[in-house]
Order: structure tokens, then C-alpha cells, then sequence
């Protein structure tokens, strides 16, 4: 008895370590809602800005203001949702939203993520456009691979599928606009699903 108590001690303290050196998990509605920030920016994308030709949006046109618009209100939804509902789950479960743990997450996250932004506009600006939604899931999937060793939820498989995205985007030239899609919108909606699922069993 006193063996199996003190195996349960042990267990319990690994558990506490664990957590303590991590972050805890993203909202699965979070993810979901991400993904539909996603599909119904590409909607509009593609009803209202994408050229009807074989010709690419000129840079520094209205078109390419307006997708560079539809990308950033697209982030800082997500971003917002992802704060807000994180939020409300740490409250209801007792846990802590910032601490160093955040900060670590946060700047393995964003390292990878405002260099590939960076080279992006570099690339963009050299009116270098075929491979750019294959650099933004590439860059996106390294740094949700990078953070995920600071969060609780199984973020490195999201991030693994966007990098595999990204290469077969590379690969297959003219597809980019809706590897995009399956990469932020039918992704996020399928992982925030899963995790949202697993939320509602615990």
C-alpha cells in the first residue's frame, strides 16, 4: 500500500512540474474560430480582390492594400478570440494566463513568425509572389512547432500538417490560394474541433 501511495505521490508531482513549465492549452473554439476568420476572408478574397487572369495583383495596387488588410483583420481576430477564450478557461479551471512561461511561448512563437512576415515583404516587394502562401505556412508551422514545447495542447501536429502544406504548395505552383485555405481555415477548424471535443470529455 505504502509502494502504490508513494508511485501516486510521484505521479502527481511530475504532473504539477509539467504544467508549472507550461502553457496551458489553447481554446478548441479558439482554433475554431480561426479557421472560419480564415475561410471567410479568402471568400471575400476571392469574390472581390483576385484577378480573373493569369496576371498577379500589382504591388502597392488597391487589390493588394485590401488582401494585406483581409490577412491582418484575419490575425488580430484570431489573435483577439484566442486571448479572450484562453482567458476565460484559465479563470475556470484556476490557472495562470501570464507568467514566464507565457513569455517563452510567446517569443518562440513569434521569432520564427515576424521573420518569415519579414522576408515575405521582402519577397513581396521584389513582386516575388508565386510562393507566397507556401512561405506563410511553412514559417507559421515552425513557430507553432517552436511554441508547442511550452503549451499543454498537441499544437506540433497542427503546425507539423502546416509545414507539410507549405511543401506540397512549393511543389504544386499555382495552387497557393487554397493550400491557404486547408492550411488556416479547414486545419484550424479540424484541430480546434478535436481539441474542443476533448474539452468537453474532461
Amino acid at each position: 500500500m505504502e509502494s502504490k501511495k508513494y508511485l501516486e505521490d510521484i505521479s502527481q508531482i511530475k504532473d504539477l512540474m509539467n504544467k508549472s513549465s507550461r502553457f496551458i492549452s489553447l481554446s478548441g473554439l479558439s482554433g475554431i474560430l480561426a479557421g472560419i476568420y480564415a475561410i471567410i476572408g479568402a471568400v471575400a478574397a476571392y469574390l472581390f480582390l483576385l484577378p480573373r487572369n493569369s496576371d498577379y495583383v500589382i504591388l502597392h495596387s488597391w487589390n493588394f492594400r485590401m488582401l494585406i488588410a483581409i490577412l491582418i483583420a484575419v490575425a488580430v481576430l484570431s489573435f483577439v478570440s484566442a486571448y479572450l477564450l484562453t482567458t476565460k478557461k484559465a479563470k475556470k479551471n484556476n490557472e495562470k494566463i501570464w507568467d514566464a512561461t507565457t513569455k517563452r511561448l510567446l517569443v518562440s512563437f513569434l521569432v520564427p513568425l515576424i521573420t518569415g512576415g519579414i522576408y515575405i515583404l521582402i519577397k513581396l516587394n521584389s513582386q516575388h509572389y508565386g510562393l507566397t502562401a507556401s512561405l506563410m505556412l511553412i514559417f507559421y508551422g515552425l513557430a507553432l512547432v517552436n511554441a508547442s514545447k511550452y503549451t499543454i495542447g498537441k499544437v506540433k501536429y497542427l503546425g507539423y500538417s502546416e509545414i507539410v502544406l507549405g511543401l506540397l504548395c512549393a511543389a504544386l505552383p499555382g495552387y497557393g490560394f487554397w493550400f491557404w485555405v486547408l492550411g488556416f481555415g479547414v486545419l484550424h477548424i479540424i484541430y480546434g474541433s478535436l481539441m474542443y471535443l476533448k474539452e468537453a470529455k474532461a
